[in-house]
């Protein structure tokens, strides 16, 4: 629920179409919690701007600003929004359940979406051609949703991990948005993952998260 209001709020530094951002967006928004929306243009080179270098010397987004606290790592601003907020708990509170539901959003965080974001598709695109961008892309993300439907396969319920949405759905919804909009995945090639898809779309909290439906989306 982005606002548009200042004040003592939390702000959030997004683009609309990074899928770090998109998984903040969905965790602040079945937490509840209002923000204010200030857009970084990654294709305009915002993000290498003094001030924002000031917030994020990685100069990436998403940044979180919680009046003195300042987090620019979507999985360390998601904890620490669940740790500050624990009312609609993120995490079960079943261990082996969060280990798979931190596996899960590590496989998305760790293994797939960093061999395709924007920088290393640009520099592939430089140095071999533009050609190979989207087959780059979609071999890592292939990949990837192999080993997810093989770890979820004994623990989905509606969701992910059961019948009620935790961290692996949150990670896991923005991945698939991707593949299905942006690097023309076959879905029907991965129908647990296909099916989650389809129930995500279905939930107010992560409609309002979509890229789409972002200030800043160019459609």
């Amino acid at each position: 629920m982005a606002s548009a209001s200042v004040g003592k709020e939390l702000t959030l530094y997004s683009y609309w179409r990074s899928s770090c951002s998109h998984r903040v967006r969905i965790a602040l928004n079945l937490k509840g919690l209002k923000y204010e929306y200030k857009p970084v243009n990654l294709l305009k080179g915002e993000q290498s701007r003094p001030e924002f270098l000031q917030l994020n010397p990685v100069g990436c987004v998403p940044v979180l600003v919680d009046d003195h606290v300042v987090l620019y790592d979507s999985f360390a601003i998601i904890m620490y929004l669940e740790d500050k907020y624990p009312h609609n708990p993120l995490l079960p509170h079943d261990i082996y359940k969060r280990a798979i539901n931190f596996q899960a959003a590590s496989v998305v965080s760790s293994t797939i979406q960093p061999l395709h974001n924007l920088s290393l598709l640009n520099y592939l695109g430089e140095k071999v051609g533009p050609d190979e961008k989207l087959p780059w892309a979609q071999s890592i993300i292939r990949r990837g949703f192999k080993a997810l439907e093989k770890l979820l396969k004994d623990h989905t319920g509606r969701y992910a991990t059961g019948d009620e949405v935790f961290l692996a759905d949150i990670f896991l919804a923005p991945q698939l948005h991707a593949a299905f909009k942006r690097f023309n995945i076959h879905m029907n090639e991965f129908p647990i993952l296909a099916r989650l898809h389809e129930t995500y779309n279905e939930i107010p909290a992560f409609q309002e998260a979509l890229p789409e439906n972002q200030p800043d989306a160019v459609h």
